[in-house]
């Protein structure tokens, strides 16, 4: 999900997609992260300057796309003034989206001992605890995040998270429901929702999930991929064909649309077709380190070669 940065007390979606898999397919992978440009160098210091003139001054960086600025700012802020909260819970929603995910968790912590009824801080400490796969740990911050604001609808989805990880379909389900009530503008949990039914075997609500999804976020590449797994189990060449398109043109460099293209068109015995997303999908998955799909895709690409070579 994206990071929103606010003030303070104002919920915000954030934080972890814990990825499942379709069921003939590669599972979903993260999109590649936007190159950043040179970070501007830190204005020198002003003594008149309060500590929330630097949180102001890091909204402002992360409103123009400078996060190493916006960190440094935020450290300025809890410098003249380690007991503002929002600096601390922004400054860990800066470090999590660079990816320095234990400075991130302590940045929240902080927040909660600064401000102990300070919801969307328990909750992305939760959300930090989850992925450092620290999950007794998480669901407690998770819990307390609830109690004090039950209808923090990111709290209700980092706790489906938790569930799905732990493999327990219908609390997942029953939370990203509530994420879904409380944050009608976010696709990530009927994303979840859906994998979650597919877990389940319920292939008609799975795909009723991943519409919702799409309806919010047309380029959401995951889903439209699952959507196209969908099609495609179910024998629909043309409608799983326009869902892998959908995913590649959300996200020309996810190489699970075009291996999910290229077994359509071996569906349809395209052959040649089949051979060229097939062979892009390969090319992708050896730019991305990921071995073992290369190689599943390279000896696909032999059989779809053979196929095309067998005399008519």
């Amino acid at each position: 999900m994206k990071l929103s940065f606010y003030k303070y007390r104002i919920p915000q979606l954030v934080s972890l997609i814990l990825l499942g898999s379709g069921i003939l397919f590669p599972g979903p992978s993260l999109p590649l992260p936007p190159s950043s440009s040179p970070p501007l160098k830190l204005a020198q210091y002003n003594s008149n300057q309060t500590a929330t003139d630097w949180l102001n001054q890091g909204l402002q960086a992360i409103n123009v796309g400078r996060v190493e600025d916006a960190i440094a700012y935020f450290g300025q802020a809890i410098q003249l003034d380690p007991n503002l909260a929002p600096a601390h819970y922004n400054l860990g929603l800066a470090l999590r989206q660079v990816g320095q995910l234990q400075p991130a968790a302590d940045a929240f912590y902080r927040a909660t001992l600064t401000d102990p009824k300070f919801a969307p801080a328990f909750a992305n400490l939760g959300g930090a605890l989850l992925e450092g796969n620290n999950l007794q740990q998480a669901n407690d911050y998770l819990q307390r995040a609830l109690q004090l604001d039950s209808k923090l609808g990111f709290a209700h989805y980092n706790f489906g998270l938790l569930r799905e990880q732990q493999r327990d379909w219908n609390k997942a389900i029953a939370s990203f429901k509530k994420a879904m009530e409380y944050s009608q503008n976010a696709p990530e949990s009927a994303y979840h929702l859906g994998i979650c039914y597919l877990q389940q075997n319920k292939v008609g609500q799975a795909k009723e999930a991943f519409r919702k999804a799409v309806k919010i976020n047309p380029k959401y590449s995951e889903a439209h991929y699952n959507l196209g797994t969908i099609w495609y189990n179910q024998g629909k060449s043309q409608e799983a064909l326009e869902a892998f398109r959908k995913s590649a043109e959300a996200n020309s460099n996810y190489a699970n649309a075009y291996y999910g293209a290229g077994l359509v068109f071996m569906q349809l015995r395209q052959y040649p077709e089949a051979a060229q997303v097939l062979q892009y999908a390969r090319d992708l998955y050896n730019a991305q380190n990921n071995t073992l799909w290369a190689r599943n895709t390279d000896q696909l690409l032999q059989q779809v070669q053979n196929l095309n070579y067998q005399p008519r």
